[in-house]
C-alpha cells in the first residue's frame, strides 16, 4: 500500500507502475487547478489545457532528472526560455503557472499526499481571493481617443462637453495621422455617470465631424509585461 505522505519512489529508482501513478495524479490535480482558474477569470481554451497538463510535464522531467545535478541545471535553463517564447500573461495566469509547476515538482519527488494537499490549499486560496473585492479598482477612469480633421482647432473644442460628462479630464497626447489630414487626441477621463456613455459619445461626434471616437478602459497594470 502506498504511503501518500511519504515518497512513493523506491530507493532503487522509479518503476513503470509508479511512473504511471504519478503522471495520472498529476493530470487529475492539474485538471482541478485548471478548473479553479476558470472561476471568475478570463481564460482561453489553450491556456486551460496547458495549465492542466503542465504538472504532468514537470513531474516527468523531475522523475527523469532523478538527482542528476547536470541534468537539473539543463532543465532549469530550458524552463527559463518559456518566459521569452510566450506572450505576456496576466499576473493571475503567471501565478497559476507557478502553482502548477510547484505541484508537478512535488509529485516528481514522489509525494502524492503533499501534492494533493498543496493543490487543495492553493485552489481554496484562489477561490477566496476571487470572491473577495480586494484589489479591485473602484474608479471610472477611461481612455478617450478622438479623431478630428486638420482644419479643426482642438484647443478647448471639447472642453464644454468634457466638463459636462466627466469629473476630470486630461489631454495626454496629440498626433497627426493620414499624412497630416487628421489629428488624433488622447484623453484620460473619469466619467461622472457611466450610464450616459452613449450620450457623451454622441455629443463628441457632433464636434468632430462624425470621425472615429474610441472610449476604453485604461491598460490594467497586470496586463503589462513583468
Amino acid at each position: 500500500m502506498l504511503n501518500i505522505f511519504g515518497s512513493v519512489i523506491p530507493a532503487d529508482g522509479i518503476t513503470p507502475q509508479i511512473f504511471i501513478i504519478l503522471v495520472l495524479v498529476s493530470l487529475v490535480l492539474g485538471a482541478l487547478m485548471a478548473l479553479i482558474h476558470t472561476y471568475k477569470n478570463d481564460y482561453t481554451k489553450s491556456f486551460v489545457m496547458t495549465l492542466a497538463i503542465l504538472p504532468a510535464v514537470v513531474c516527468v522531467v523531475i522523475l527523469m532528472v532523478n538527482g542528476n545535478i547536470g541534468a537539473g541545471v539543463a532543465v532549469a535553463g530550458a524552463f527559463s526560455l518559456v518566459r521569452f517564447r510566450s506572450a505576456p500573461g496576466t499576473a493571475r495566469e503567471i501565478g497559476a503557472i507557478f502553482a502548477a509547476m510547484g505541484m508537478g515538482l512535488i509529485l516528481g519527488m514522489g509525494y502524492i499526499g503533499y501534492a494533493a494537499l498543496f493543490t487543495v490549499l492553493i485552489s481554496l486560496a484562489m477561490l477566496i481571493y476571487s470572491a473577495l473585492s480586494i484589489g479591485e479598482t473602484k474608479n471610472l477612469k477611461k481612455d478617450l481617443k478622438i479623431t478630428i480633421p486638420e482644419n479643426l482647432d482642438y484647443s478647448g473644442v471639447f472642453d464644454e462637453i468634457l466638463k459636462s460628462y466627466t469629473k476630470s479630464y486630461r489631454l495626454r497626447q496629440v498626433k497627426t495621422s493620414n499624412m497630416g489630414a487628421l489629428f488624433k487626441l488622447s484623453y484620460e477621463i473619469v466619467l461622472s455617470d457611466p450610464s450616459a456613455e452613449k450620450e457623451f459619445i454622441d455629443k463628441l461626434r457632433t464636434r468632430n465631424g462624425n470621425l472615429e471616437i474610441s472610449l476604453s478602459d485604461p491598460q490594467s497594470p497586470e496586463t503589462e509585461q513583468l
